[in-house]
């Protein structure tokens, strides 16, 4: 009999990363804990980073969606906001009425689109005119891909990450599609002018146009509807295109760009007023340890594009899976062990047995001792800051130190290929003997294996320039080819599954990519690895040997 009083858990946000932090508890203890699921949005799970996929119609809706936890003992509710927290009484109220006691609260209550102060921006009772949206919900990809219909011409505000993938997926659906950045390079975050210049021609191969270095200044609307933006750059940039008027003084131009669908991508905000109004510390986030706790309560925690922990946040997914996997880990070992000390879904190996899926993967998740620990510098996050651009043709790859993030240091050596006419830009930076960041435009195969090489912390050849255009590591091998993939080949990037993890999900008896996703999670990331996964599938079930039938 288990005398263990479970331990009550209130999540607060049920998006990728609140998800997760369930699903990690539940593969690690799922007795030993009460969870509560708040979630603003009415929608089960789904994958925000493929929305930028939807709107350019490479994914549907469906597809996107996320397994809902399994467990007796975990209540999901949604479409409910949690709004205030009693932290004496340790209590959580929600707007139906209901409130939740809590042993420990965590916040991952996201981040909202940062939409700017524009002229013409925010109609009479605060929203935004008809056509004009920010890709950051379910909600915000159908109703792009509605407007997509009746809009021949789009302009998207924004030329970083998101900014790029919704110009490029809206350019596929057929739209005349102009990209408005502020800055005069392209993901000016991430990438040095010269690599942004290989990504603003590749952009223009495929039909969008790229205003750099422009401010938007007005958002005009006739009847209630945007028609279009005016915006101001210097008289240096390129000349007016077709469907545009302008007008200028010295130095400086207006320009209209005419468009009845206006998508901002302009950064996000983190939803911090439940913390705020909690009395919880906060800055550009909830303000969190290296434990992920609040300063002020260590009841409560923060993860995701929500919390900010003393490293700063990416804002990437990586980064908060990596948090909720963390917190989940220091949430069990506050429990208190029963007999036996191992539970019977997580088998430890012995009598000759091999370790379940979880024991696997929440030791390949945590990378060993020494890839997520915590020490005199911090938390380890490599591998959690790769940043990917699904761009269709246009591939782009960032990782570690790079771009205007890249120190100049004598311990660090960089060097580069830039092939502009060929569209591509790769460069490398090692330090000791490993690679400690890179960019790749343009090379999808020598992107991968400086991915690989990173996040492993592969040795690299005394002469760096190898890297750019040599492979010096195993990755997935095409799916069609798995025979000669290696076990250790990872084929899921933002889950770390590989090859032998799929395999070994195929002989526990997942019979479709739907089964190998709850599994092991792979694929539920940024989509990219879909094909490889189902051609690995359908090999592993063509060469199982076939069951003897009964004499």
């Amino acid at each position: 009999m288990n005398l263990r009083v479970p331990v009550k858990v209130v999540v607060v946000g049920f998006g990728m990363v609140g998800s997760r932090l369930v699903d990690e508890l539940l593969r690690r203890e799922p007795e030993a804990f009460d969870i509560t699921v708040l979630g603003a949005e009415p929608y089960e799970p789904y994958n925000r980073v493929l929305l930028s996929d939807v709107v350019a119609g490479r994914t549907d809706v469906a597809a996107i969606t996320m397994p809902l936890p399994d467990g007796a003992r975990v209540t999901v509710r949604r479409g409910v906001t949690a709004t205030s927290i009693d932290r004496e009484s340790r209590v959580v109220t929600a707007d139906d009425g209901t409130v939740h006691p809590y042993d420990h609260v965590v916040l991952a209550t996201g981040a909202a689109a940062r939409v700017p102060p524009i002229s013409g921006l925010r109609t009479a009772d605060g929203g935004l005119p008809a056509g004009v949206h920010a890709l950051r919900s379910l909600d915000d990809a159908r109703e792009i891909v509605a407007a997509t219909v009746n809009s021949p011409r789009a302009v998207v505000v924004g030329g970083g990450v998101l900014g790029l993938e919704a110009a490029v997926g809206l350019a596929d659906r057929g739209l005349n599609v102009t990209l408005i950045h502020n800055a005069r390079s392209l993901m000016d975050r991430q990438l040095d002018p010269e690599a942004a210049d290989v990504v603003r021609a590749g952009l223009e191969e495929q039909g969008v146009t790229v205003l750099a270095g422009c401010r938007s200044r007005e958002v005009l609307v006739a009847g209630g509807r945007a028609v279009g933006i005016r915006v101001e750059h210097d008289t240096d940039q390129a000349a007016p295109a077709t469907g545009r008027r302008s007008s200028g003084t010295s130095g400086q131009r207006d320009e209209v760009v005419a468009a009845r669908l206006i998508v901002f991508s302009v950064g996000t905000i983190p939803e911090t007023g439940l913390a705020v109004a909690s009395g919880l510390p906060t800055d550009r986030g909830v303000v969190v340890g290296y434990d992920l706790a609040s300063p002020d309560d260590p009841r409560v925690h923060a993860i995701g594009d929500c919390a900010q922990p003393p490293d700063g946040s990416r804002g990437l997914v990586a980064e908060g899976w990596d948090q909720a996997r963390r917190l989940a880990e220091q949430l069990v070992s506050l429990v208190e062990p029963v007999a036996p000390p191992a539970a019977s879904h997580l088998r430890i190996p012995r009598d000759g047995t091999r370790p379940s899926m979880a024991v696997r993967l929440g030791a390949l998740l945590a990378g060993g001792a020494t890839t997520r620990a915590q020490s005199d510098r911090g938390i380890e996050t490599r591998g959690t800051d790769v940043v990917k651009v699904k761009g269709g043709p246009l591939s782009i790859i960032t990782m570690g130190v790079c771009g205007p993030s890249r120190p100049d240091g004598a311990t660090q050596r960089a060097v580069r290929l830039a092939d502009p006419a060929a569209g591509r830009y790769v460069e490398v930076v090692v330090a000791d003997g490993l690679l400690v960041g890179a960019t790749c435009v343009g090379d999808p195969r020598v992107a991968a294996d400086l991915t690989a090489a990173y996040t492993r912390r592969t040795p690299v050849p005394p002469d760096p320039a190898f890297l750019l255009l040599t492979p010096v590591m195993s990755a997935a091998a095409p799916a069609s080819s798995p025979e000669h993939m290696p076990e250790d080949a990872v084929v899921c990037r933002c889950n770390g599954v590989t090859k032998g993890d799929i395999a070994q999900s195929c002989g526990s008896g997942a019979h479709t990519v739907e089964d190998v996703a709850r599994d092991t999670r792979a694929t539920t990331g940024c989509g990219s690895c879909k094909d490889a996964v189902c051609g690995l599938v359908d090999w592993l079930q063509e060469s199982e040997e076939p069951v003897p039938e009964p004499a």
